[in-house]
């Protein structure tokens, strides 16, 4: 069969294309931006010549000259011209004041850590086997906590806890909380600040995460009411008046099994929260860059790593709200609705 091509649309792809491999390399000079300090450095400086930023950050100016210029030309800092170059104060609070949502930067270290994993995956493409959350490069865990952590400490506390029905009170009474999936503990951490009078644990089954999340629950004094273990969500022990599944349910294997523990985990009018990535329910609603994000993230990280455990759902990260829902609601918790969102989440609040 003969295809006749639209000149105009291959250029314009082929121009895409282009500028997609240029953002996939430069994504990694943020990586290295970042860990040499070199967007700090900016934000405080002003407009600098590569020289004054080398010596700024004790690195060397030929370097410097050739990371501004990729900078420049993707849009991160900006050249002021007569060989100075700035970043704007917008582009500042993005890249590094990890207080504020609007942080990305971890976004660069998980990305980077993730594509290590590009062999494994390809094989894994032609098997189906999975890869653990375990068996990424390091940098993953702390990526992941870089990119999740500043809305946490944002919302978790502030917006997401006192929507769901009562849970709020509680917490302030001395309610008890499990944090499932809990990471490196930044959410357990920021819910155990913001209730004094709670008692939390939070469960992972990674252990490496699990020491760094105690040593964080040391350091923050709250080792009286917060401890960390190592279980999955389908075995954690205990009953609780609030049970949390922040941005892991779909990274489970078994989410069905883990909703069904949660609800029977739960104490008379005990609530299970379920934060998860914002996505619709079809695939023409998650045409968007955070949806395209997600999918690629949940190609190297989320599906494998749900097809390596038991069951093996692997529902994606953009598994979207009805689903998820389908997926409560059958484990026993009769109730479901969405009762919070941000720019990367979408809260759920489901009841026996």
């Amino acid at each position: 069969m003969t295809v006749t091509l639209n000149e105009e649309r291959l250029m314009a792809f082929v121009g895409k294309a282009i500028g997609d491999f240029g953002t996939l390399v430069n994504g990694a000079l943020v990586v290295i931006g970042d860990r040499l300090g070199l967007y700090r450095a900016l934000a405080d400086a002003g407009p600098v010549t590569p020289g004054e930023l080398a010596d700024r950050t004790g690195t060397t100016e030929r370097y410097v000259r050739e990371w501004l210029n990729a900078q420049t030309g993707s849009g991160y800092v900006t050249y002021e011209g007569d060989d100075r170059y700035a970043l704007p104060a917008e582009h500042a609070l993005a890249l590094t004041d990890e207080s504020s949502p609007a942080c990305v930067i971890g976004g660069f270290q998980l990305g980077l850590a993730a594509a290590r994993s590009a062999d494994r995956l390809t094989e894994a493409f032609r098997t189906g086997a999975g890869i653990g959350w375990g068996e990424h490069h390091e940098d993953l865990y702390p990526g992941c906590e870089r990119l999740f952590g500043p809305s946490y400490r944002t919302f978790l506390a502030s917006t997401w806890i006192p929507a769901l029905e009562g849970v709020e009170a509680k917490l302030w009474a001395g309610g008890s909380v499990a944090d499932v999936g809990c990471g490196f503990g930044t959410s357990t951490l920021v819910m155990a600040e913001a209730f004094p009078a709670a008692q939390f644990v939070g469960f992972d089954p990674h252990s490496g995460s699990v020491e760094a999340a105690r040593d964080r629950a040391a350091a923050a004094g709250v080792s009286d009411r917060v401890r960390f273990e190592v279980a999955t969500a389908q075995n954690f022990p205990g009953t609780y008046d609030l049970v949390a599944f922040c941005d892991c349910l779909h990274d489970m294997g078994d989410p069905a099994g883990a909703a069904a523990r949660a609800c029977k985990a739960l104490k008379p009018g005990g609530t299970l929260m379920v934060v998860e990535p914002l996505a619709g329910d079809r695939v023409e609603d998650n045409q968007n860059p955070v949806s395209t994000a997600y999918y690629a993230f949940s190609s190297f990280l989320c599906t494998p790593g749900s097809l390596s455990q038991e069951v093996g759902a692997g529902l994606g990260a953009q598994a979207g709200e009805r689903r998820l829902s389908e997926i409560i609601s059958g484990a026993g918790l009769s109730t479901v609705r969405r009762v919070a969102e941000s720019a990367l989440n979408m809260v759920l609040e489901a009841k026996p």
